[in-house]
């Protein structure tokens, strides 16, 4: 097989086949490599082990979630960010006493995964399968001795949570820096081709009100900028790379030549630290797509680094709207043909990296809110550059998925919730019948709401 696909190739593959065996080590490897370890287990969302440890003693850290997670003492040492399967020895060298553990991927820690390590000099090892008493993950089994008092400031907390974004509804204005997603202007060249440019760039992003993270953006926004096009489009994406490390840009979604796929090494090469490079094909079919890194994109994608692309048929401007079932009766409710989209927005679901639980890269209660006028309708692409299923639930309004990966459905079909995993992008329509402010969420509970309020993944349409 090597063969006939040639020398660099074949050499790029045993590289990427090399690259594949190589991690911080599996859970029964790194076990070995840690004999006496107390082993600490990271979860969705718990930190569980016997969290005792001797002064210079070492926890053997594994993450058994499926997203990234990583163990901070409060104070001392910190593992690496941690894929699913990753294992960590970290030493304590640290004076007796009692000190906070969490996991520092934004809205992990207020979604449970935050609990007490105890240095002391009576501590043994841990051995494998212990479990001491796990932090509350789901925030209401593990309450009941609470007393109405403590019960009475959790529910004036989870009020108060709601305040900055009742604010965004009545006030039209943002809470916080930043709003990503913003479509980009293309410069037409005298050929008619149209072009973007992207910087590739680290910035200080604010994640909910006051929270500033180290984000990993295109032109400094997160989601990056949404490029519109159409059918026959000839495009030309210009990358500017100011990440300390090299980068590519996949066009996910996009039926494309395989030399503008944006996989370093395999059809294109790395572009580095301080280089340029520029992507240039013709669009074939429409699309909702979107790009992100490939290489590195464990790591650039969790942190910010993705963007929307749409591409409607000839002459459709730039519109996803494609992919509506004008005229047609969907379980016995009929889509006008002469629908008009009032609201065609993107809306790109995280929950790893700095960037953690959020919508279009703001955490509640920085989540944007939706004004609409009751009658109107809005077309929704979701996005997932996340690494785990998000069933996004909207009340009131059923949603008639329309489109999967920006491929209309033969049969659409109506949902309260729609479930979309990782890479995928769903495309739904709804009818804002009724007036009032009603909630838009990931129904992962924990993805939305804590003991101390409403966070993460969590908006709201205003209809009036």
């Amino acid at each position: 097989m090597l063969a006939v696909l040639g020398g660099g190739v074949a050499m790029a593959l045993v590289i990427l086949a090399i690259g594949i065996t190589v991690n911080r080590g599996d859970g029964a490897g790194a076990t070995d490599a840690a004999a006496g370890a107390v082993p600490v287990s990271l979860t969705e969302f718990a930190i569980s082990g016997p969290l005792e440890v001797a002064p210079g003693g070492s926890l053997l850290v594994t993450n058994d979630g499926s997203q990234q997670h990583d163990l901070v003492i409060d104070g001392g040492p910190a593992t690496a960010m941690l894929g699913s399967g990753e294992s960590e020895t970290l030493v304590v060298d640290l004076p007796e006493g009692e000190y906070e553990v969490y996991c520092s991927v934004s809205g992990h820690a207020e979604a449970g995964m935050v609990t007490t390590l105890t240095v002391t000099g009576d501590a043994a090892a841990g051995e494998p399968g212990e479990i001491a008493e796990v932090a509350d993950a789901h925030g209401g089994h593990g309450d009941t001795e609470l007393t109405p008092e403590e019960w009475a400031v959790m529910d004036e907390k989870m009020i108060a949570s709601f305040e900055p974004f009742v604010d965004q509804i009545t006030s039209g204005e943002p809470n916080t820096e930043g709003l990503g997603g913003q479509e980009l202007e293309p410069t037409i060249l005298e050929d008619g081709t149209k072009e973007w440019t992207l910087t590739a760039e680290i910035v200080d992003w604010e994640l909910e009100p006051g929270n500033f993270v180290k984000a990993w953006t295109y032109n400094g926004t997160v989601p990056g900028p949404t490029l519109r096009g159409e059918v026959g489009d000839n495009i030309r994406i210009k990358v500017i790379n100011n990440l300390p490390m090299g980068t590519d840009v996949h066009m996910h979604g996009m039926i494309l030549p395989n030399d503008q796929d944006g996989v370093a090494p395999l059809t294109q090469e790395l572009i580095g630290p301080g280089e340029e490079y520029t992507y240039e094909y013709t669009v074939v079919e429409p699309a909702v797509a979107m790009y992100h890194p490939h290489i590195h994109g464990q790591e650039a994608v969790p942190n910010g680094m993705w963007g929307a692309m749409i591409f409607s048929p000839e002459g459709g401007g730039g519109s996803g709207d494609y992919v509506i079932p004008r005229g047609r009766t969907i379980s016995g409710v009929e889509i006008p043909e002469d629908l008009e989209v009032a609201h065609e927005e993107n809306m790109v679901l995280n929950d790893a990296g700095v960037i953690g639980l959020s919508l279009n890269g703001k955490s509640f209660p920085a989540t944007e809110p939706y004004a609409m006028e009751q009658g109107e309708w809005m077309l929704v692409h979701y996005y997932s550059e996340g690494l785990q299923v998000h069933p996004m639930h909207l009340h009131q309004f059923p949603q008639l998925v329309v489109a999967r990966d920006g491929i209309p459905l033969d049969f659409p079909y109506w949902a309260d919730t729609v479930n979309v995993a990782p890479g995928e992008r769903w495309s739904v329509l709804f009818q804002a019948k009724s007036p009032g402010v009603w909630v838009w969420h990931c129904h992962i509970l924990t993805h939305a709401e804590r003991k101390d309020g409403m966070f993460g993944m969590v908006t709201a349409i205003a209809v009036s």
